[in-house]
């Protein structure tokens, strides 16, 4: 049998197409009872075999069932038995783990089972025949034969991931383990392995030695006779599982009696239940659906672990039962249960509370101990009992917040609960738009035990929506909310799209997978073109986009992806400008279908990374699958079409998978769409169809055993976007809300399908600028936009968005102004006693907080009498409104208590009644001492002061209030920290507060005093924080071009009724005669008609029916005059001098006269005075003005004497004069006409070529002195002359005044060189010269740099062994006597002897250290003074250094000794010698050496001795002879005179040449003739 192509890359594990009759087919069994534990419920089942044995076993049952295969006639029943037996044991194994059957109520039979024959070929393979070859002949399926495969990303949690793989570990434990395998069985295993091997090589030569000892695992077993007990035992047990699993299959069919899918449901809920502590308890649930849910408890949420808590909980399922028991509850059991049952079609989940009480007084202390865990409330508990009433309140709350994406942002508030009971802790949740917000890596919570933060680590736009904090205790709760707006971030590509947002998974299986997305709000200031997709596996950092052309629909299916792989995905979106920045990753999605997915979900969990896939045999027949159904597509857009079916009825026992045909809708030419890749899933996404044109669909199914019949076609499918861009909504209003938000209402768009939410964007009128009101789609219609500019007037349009697209802008809203919307005031706060008498009182109260946008009109009161601190009925004690915060009582009870009660009224309505006052006694005051002041408030809050006013007390004591003190502390300080701001007594009723902390809240009071004392304090006003709101403006003075001087103030916050009230010491000035008011729009303005002393006080300018909007401005006596002067200056005008009239002498010797005007009109005139007498222009001046910049000139060629006097400009501009005067007499005149006439002959010396930088020097690095200058106006003929002391320096180069630069080189200066130096220039236009002075002082400044130059140009010093001794040196560029150099040891000067010696060799400045001694070590310093400072140059001779040098100058003498005395031939040996035959030879030589040196002679490189032939002497150890008394032919040759004692040797050579005279006449005589032959 060859495998189906579709198997050889993919597992298959889908036991939906398993027929459930071969479940219940049995024939023979032979059982043995093994303990397995099933895991059930998120425990783990762990087999009696360690996996590896089961790894081996399988392995080599695979093998067996590949041998087998040759004996296919003769086992065909056999592996139809073992076909049943796997069955049998799945279907108990389902039983088993479904209704945790222990080891007891469930047992497994094992069974002998034959592989089957090969299956039959209905239909012609699929394969080409290059596959077949491909395939091995004999492979088989295996039953059961699990292998582990490590499956990353399956899930979308690590912890899902675990649970998955459990199921899979329970169920290779189960059929691995082989139950019932007897020994007698593996006795007779053992006697055929041989057989079988032999018989299995024969048929095929590849099958191993292992596979043939292996395969016979399978063969026919003998079987050993049993007891008649063992059998009836054996027998029994055997229709006690036949019994369970028919009951399993009954309930099953009755579960689905439709044989259809079904979701899971709730028959029954687990209830709540309340019990005492160490009873037990249980919860129980009856579920149903199709497949068969499998349900998990939690506890709070978290999975319970049955072996985390041994003997804690105990979990039973069985037909739909399900049941959770708690076993002696405890406190700590108290929480919240959930039952959550889960199958292919869904998850539900029912919630239930178990409450454990405790009896009173038997509260275990251990909860409260330190370290211990706090208990999470889903209850009202204290120590002291239940149902205590907790009050909940937020303060430091968060307010509506603006990020950016990419930025981090945090929420907060400190949570305040009444009364605080320790180690309870609230339960604090977040949620988003309703949504509970979860803890990831983009959100963080954290609870501090009395502030609850939400922290985001990486702002996106799916971030934005409203907060809601809900802070719970037990059955109370308060919340509170607020809106984050996120702003896109900035482009990388100015005018790209912003990015997109909400990427997710719609649907996910084996071929693809769809993903979502929400259009930005911003495109960049050009439409969307489209969008890009990018895919990321996950464990990688690789992105690959998905499409090649941009898609413009909000859905796309993404292919090409791995079976079973997880992916991230990511969208970008794309204008004509560029690509924007890439959106929020998605959450990780698996390449799986649905049903595998919810599978492995359903499994239970376990310590398991990898996943276990469990393959069963093939059925014996294939069958060709039939046609799938309801084939329809289910999305179609113009780059796409999905389609979606059911599978086939007929189908098999084996895996199937589908093609997909498309023919245009007019022809029936049907073409194959996925030929390549066939479909595993019931869904498909076809691409590249033509847009607009119509086709129709349908699909075939496959297997092993060939192709089916067709589905029926699809209706005709245009491909085009089925989904429309919704319509613009309509109706846009825009409301008032705060004086920085607006309301935006409008109508939905009609007939908008799958619409996603909608886009609001605002404008400010007429500046033509739309910015986004929301990043994140809104749904509904309406929306609060915050972050506008008060006083500012916006429009605003709305538009729609779908997955097809956004829709087209609203008509723009009516223009609103941003203000706060009027509502009635908050409740007065804060009612006292003011003044009380035997039949009346004077109550004050405070203002509201909050007026509501409007001016208050009035209060009405109400009081009730209090009888034994039972309260009465409620009355009014004013009909008509009160206009201050104060109102007398009339007609009461003397001695009678009261309680009041006091409402604000606005043109709104009237308002919430204040909180019920304390109770006050009405009687007669008789203290001395006055009342408390009333009606404190506080105005002009800035960040480090404030305004504090009241009014005086209404009950002034037995005499009259003579001043008040004013108290002070930080909000949150204890009453002991109060401290008085003034030390006297304040005559006003009114203090500016200095010196105040940004940011921190106070509390004020004031206390009145007369002669008795003192009285008691009033009530606190406050708290209030120092800050400076945005928008504040201030009082600002003016004055006006006629001198009047007005106060003037602005307000930006006004409410239609609002009013500015001016106030002088807070005292309002509306009849005052010395000053005028004058009111226009958000603008008033106050005039001083005759401002003077009586006028000095503090203005300030109030602003009704807002929050306390003032500001105000101090006149006093400086800022009077100051006043004063300016309005003086106003009225009677001057020309702003900018610069005040001065004189300059010009290139020519021209004098130039100017002043300047800070501005002058077209109109503007100028008088020039000399002397008292006006000038004119004319030949001798020359005047100009320049009115754009107020510049006044006037030009003199040549000053002469009677020029000296006084000049003045007067400047008339309208009204406005002005002049400026300069005196030139004296010195000043002489030394201004010498300047003129000295710049008119520079003048004239630059006409020619000059000198624009005399001449200077300057020491160059190599120690040489430049003289240079800097000239112009130079041409070719022009000459330059060196002299010195005036005598003309010769140069050898010509100048060529390359950048005007003339440069003349000494080098090595000396004090030959001093003089004086002189460089000429000159042409036919005239000559300059410039002189250097090198004398004296100035050359000795001169010699002080080279020598400097000379010092910084020394080397280190170094170190140099010599034959005397060791000599430290340096070099120099060259020396000079100027130099000085001095030489120190260890900090010593040292005293130069005939053993250390100093000098200069050239460039080398050196020490000389003859003889050295250890004492000579240490650290040498060699100074070199350039006259003004020392430079210093030191090396260390010691240690290591001192050694080597020290060994080197010992090498070193003792050469120099060596050399001195060792053997040498001083002279007396020629080089050659030439004698005629027969004459004798006497050779004498000086020879010297220490010790005296032996001698030797050698001829031709061989000693030679003496003889009587060739005497050879050495007398007195120096003379050495040699002497041949008659030479011949045979004495030429080569001799050596060796020399030689123990400091060396030397050889000195010489050549002895004989030669005969007749052969020397014969040569000659030869040579001539040869020589009168060349001649002819």
């Amino acid at each position: 049998m060859s495998l189906p192509f579709y198997q050889r890359f993919h597992q298959h594990y889908d036991r939906s197409y398993r027929n459930k009759d071969l479940r219940t087919t049995m024939s023979r069994y032979h059982q043995e009872k093994k303990r397995s534990a099933i895991y059930t419920h998120g425990s783990t089942a762990y087999s009696s075999r360690s996996s590896a044995a089961h790894r081996q076993e399988s392995e080599g049952f695979s093998q067996a069932s590949s041998a087998s295969y040759q004996q296919q006639a003769s086992q065909a029943t056999e592996y139809a038995l073992a076909s049943a037996v796997s069955r049998k044991a799945a279907s108990a194994y389902d039983y088993g783990y479904s209704h945790g059957l222990t080891d007891s109520s469930l047992m497994l039979e094992d069974y002998s089972s034959k592989l089957s024959p090969q299956t039959k070929r209905a239909r012609k393979s699929l394969l080409s025949g290059e596959e077949k070859e491909n395939l091995p002949s004999d492979y088989m399926v295996p039953i059961f034969s699990g292998r582990q495969k490590h499956v990353s990303g399956i899930t979308d949690t690590e912890e899902e991931r675990i649970k998955e793989a459990a199921a899979y570990i329970a169920q290779r434990s189960l059929f691995s383990s082989e139950e019932g395998i007897t020994a007698s069985k593996q006795a007779a295993v053992s006697k055929q392995a041989a057989a079988s091997k032999q018989a299995a090589v024969s048929k095929q030569a590849t099958v191993s030695k292992q596979s043939a000892s292996t395969s016979s695992l399978h063969q026919e077993a003998t079987l050993e006779k049993k007891s008649r007990k063992v059998a009836i035992r054996e027998k029994a047990e055997q229709l006690s599982l036949r019994k369970t699993l028919e009951e399993t299959e009954a309930f099953h069919k009755k579960l689905n009696e439709d044989n259809l899918l079904h979701a899971p449901d709730f028959v029954i809920k687990p209830r709540s239940h309340t019990v005492w502590e160490k009873e037990n308890v249980k919860l129980h649930c009856s579920v149903s659906g199709w497949p068969e849910p499998r349900l998990t408890w939690y506890k709070n949420q978290v999975p319970i672990d049955v072996h985390a808590n041994p003997g804690k909980y105990v979990i039973e399922s069985r037909y739909g039962v399900h049941t959770l028991e708690i076993i002696a509850c405890d406190f700590e059991d108290t929480a919240q249960y959930r039952a959550s049952v889960m199958n292919v079609k869904g998850e539900l989940s029912a919630y239930a509370s178990v409450v454990v009480k405790r009896y009173k007084g038997e509260l275990d202390e251990t909860h409260f101990r330190a370290g211990a865990s706090t208990i999470p409330l889903s209850f009202a508990v204290t120590p002291y009992g239940y149902a205590s009433k907790f009050e909940i309140h937020f303060d430091e709350k968060f307010d509506v917040s603006f990020g950016r994406e990419g930025e981090t942002m945090s929420l907060g508030c400190r949570v305040v609960i009444t009364p605080e009971i320790k180690h309870f802790q609230p339960e604090i949740q977040w949620y988003r738009n309703g949504e509970p917000v979860s803890p990831s890596k983009w959100v963080q919570t954290h609870w501090s035990g009395d502030r609850a933060t939400l922290t985001f680590s990486h702002l996106n736009k799916e971030d934005e929506g409203l907060y809601t904090i809900r802070v719970r205790m037990g059955d109370y709760y308060e919340q509170y909310s607020a809106y984050v707006f996120v702003r896109d971030a900035d482009a990388e590509i100015e005018g790209a799209p912003a990015s997109p947002l909400d990427v997710v998974c719609l649907d996910a299986n084996k071929d693809y997978i769809i993903i979502s997305w929400k259009q930005p709000a911003v495109d960049g200031g050009s439409p969307i073109l489209g969008y890009f997709i990018d895919k990321c596996e996950v464990g990688t950092d690789r992105w690959s986009q998905c499409n090649d052309t941009p898609v413009k629909f909000a859905r796309f299916p993404v292919t090409g992806l791995i079976e079973g792989r997880s992916y991230i995905f990511r969208v970008r979106a794309v204008n004509k400008t560029g690509i924007g920045l890439p959106s929020r990753v998605s959450e990780p999605v698996a390449a799986l279908d649905p049903a595998e997915k919810a599978r492995l979900k359903s499994r239970p969990s376990a310590p398991w990374t990898g996943q276990i896939i469990v393959t069963e045999e093939e059925p014996t027949e294939g069958v060709i699958p039939g046609p799938p159904t309801d084939l329809s597509v289910t999305e179609a857009t113009r780059s796409y079409v999905v389609l979606s079916w059911k599978p086939p009825r007929q189908r098999g026992h084996e895996g199937i998978l589908y093609f997909v045909e498309k023919c245009d809708a007019e022809t029936e030419n049907w073409q194959r769409v996925n030929t390549e890749l066939p479909v595993k899933s019931p869904r498909f996404a076809l691409f590249d169809l033509a847009e607009g044109k119509s086709y129709r669909f349908r699909v075939r199914c496959s297997n092993s055993a060939g192709v089916g019949e067709p589905s029926e076609a699809t209706e005709v499918t245009v491909v085009g976007d089925k989904l429309d861009i919704p319509k613009a909504p309509s109706n846009i209003i825009p409301s008032r809300n705060t004086d920085t938000s607006v309301v935006v209402t409008w109508e939905e768009s009609k007939d908008a399908k799958e619409l996603v939410g909608y886009y609001i964007e605002s404008s400010v009128v007429g500046s033509g600028k739309w910015e986004p009101c929301n990043n994140n789609p809104v749904k509904g219609s309406r929306f609060t936009c915050h972050g506008l500019t008060t006083g500012q007037s916006y429009i605003f349009r709305v538009r729609a968005v779908n997955a097809a697209g956004l829709s087209e802008y609203s008509q723009d809203s009516e223009a609103i102004e941003v203000k706060a919307a009027i509502a009635a005031p908050s409740p007065p706060y804060d009612i006292t006693c003011l003044e009380s008498f035997r039949d009346s009182m004077v109550l004050g109260w405070k203002q509201p907080d909050k007026t509501g946008g409007a001016e208050i009109t009035g209060y009405y009161v109400n009081y009730r009498e209090v009888v034994d601190g039972v309260p009465g009925r409620w009355r009014e004690a004013n009909i008509k409104a009160v206009s201050d915060e104060a109102y007398k009582i009339s007609n009461l009870k003397e001695n009678m208590v009261y309680q009041f009660q006091v409402a604000a009224m606005n043109i709104a309505g009237l308002g919430v009644p204040s909180a019920v006052s304390e109770c006050f006694k009405c009687e007669e005051w008789t203290i001395a001492v006055p009342g408390p002041p009333h009606s404190l408030k506080y105005s002009e809050v800035r960040k480090t002061s404030l305004v504090l006013q009241w009014k005086p007390p209404i009950y002034s004591g037995r005499t009259p209030v003579t001043g008040y003190f004013v108290d002070m502390k930080e909000a949150n300080a204890k009453e002991d920290q109060w401290r008085g701001l003034n030390e006297a007594a304040l005559k006003n009723k009114y203090l500016r507060v200095q010196g105040l902390k940004e940011g921190v809240s106070y509390v004020f009071r004031v206390r009145a005093m007369n002669q008795a004392g003192v009285g008691k304090p009033s009530d606190l006003a406050g708290p209030v924080v120092a800050e400076t709101r945005p928008g504040t403006k201030e009082v600002v003075v003016s004055v006006d071009d006629d001198g009047i001087i007005s106060l003037n103030f602005e307000c930006d916050q006004m409410a239609p009724n609002s009013e500015f009230i001016w106030s002088k010491d807070y005292v309002p000035t509306e009849d005052s005669p010395r000053l005028e008011v004058e009111s226009k729009g958000n603008k008033t303005k106050m005039t001083f008609k005759d401002l003077g002393t009586e006028d000095l006080g503090m203005y300030s300018c109030d602003v009704t029916d807002t929050d306390g909007i003032a500001s105000s401005y101090l006149i006093d006596e400086e800022e009077l005059k100051r006043l004063l002067a300016l309005s003086q200056e106003h009225k009677f005008p001057t020309v702003p001098i900018k610069s005040e009239l001065a004189v300059e002498i010009l290139e020519k010797g021209q004098v130039r006269f100017w002043m300047q005007a800070d501005k002058l009109s077209g109109n503007a005139k100028v008088n020039f005075i000399f002397n008292d007498k006006e000038i004119f222009e004319g030949p001798k001046y020359k005047m100009h003005i320049d009115r754009n910049t107020g510049m006044i000139e006037m030009f003199m060629e040549k000053l002469q004497d009677e020029d000296e006097g006084t000049y003045t400009f007067q400047v008339q501009d309208g009204r406005a004069t002005g002049h400026s005067t300069l005196v030139l007499i004296g010195d000043v005149y002489k030394n201004l006409q010498k300047e003129a006439e000295f710049q008119r002959q520079e003048w004239i010396r630059k006409q020619g070529p000059h000198f624009v930088e005399y001449l200077s020097w300057e020491v160059t690095g190599e120690c040489n002195v430049l003289l240079k200058c800097k000239v112009a106006n130079i041409k070719k003929e022009t000459h330059i002359v060196w002299y010195k002391d005036e005598r003309e320096i010769s140069v050898d180069e010509k100048h060529d005044f390359k950048d005007g630069i003339c440069t003349l080189l000494i080098t090595e200066f000396s004090k030959k060189d001093a003089g004086i130096y002189e460089v000429i220039l000159k042409d036919d236009r005239g000559k300059d010269k410039s002189r250097l002075k090198l004398v004296d002082e100035a050359f000795k400044e001169l010699m002080t740099e080279v020598c400097k130059m000379i010092a910084l140009s020394a080397t280190d010093l170094k170190i140099q062994s010599t034959a005397e001794g060791i000599r430290l040196y340096s070099f120099v560029t060259y020396y000079l006597e100027d130099l000085k150099v001095n030489w120190s040891h260890n900090g010593t000067a040292i005293k130069y002897s005939d053993r250390v010696k100093t000098g200069v060799t050239g460039e080398q400045i050196w020490l000389q250290i003859n003889e050295p001694t250890p004492n000579d070590k240490g650290k040498y310093v060699m100074e070199l003074f350039d006259g003004k400072t020392t430079h210093q140059k030191t090396v260390d001779l010691s240690g290591q250094a001192y050694d080597d040098a020290f060994a080197e100058f010992q090498r070193l003498k003792q050469a120099a000794i060596a050399e001195k005395n060792r053997a040498r031939v001083v002279g007396g040996l020629p080089d050659v010698v030439t004698i005629q035959e027969g004459k004798a030879l006497n050779l004498t030589c000086i020879v010297w050496g220490d010790p005296t040196p032996e001698v030797s002679w050698l001829r031709n490189e061989k000693p030679l001795a003496s003889d009587d032939h060739c005497n050879l002497k050495f007398e007195a150890g120096k003379t050495a002879y040699f002497t041949i008394s008659g030479v011949s032919a045979a004495d030429s040759g080569k001799y050596g005179l060796v020399v030689k004692n123990k400091y060396g040797s030397e050889i000195s050579d010489f050549t002895i040449s004989v030669f005969i005279p007749e052969e020397e006449a014969r040569v000659a005589t030869a040579e001539a003739q040869k020589g009168n032959k060349k001649s002819k």
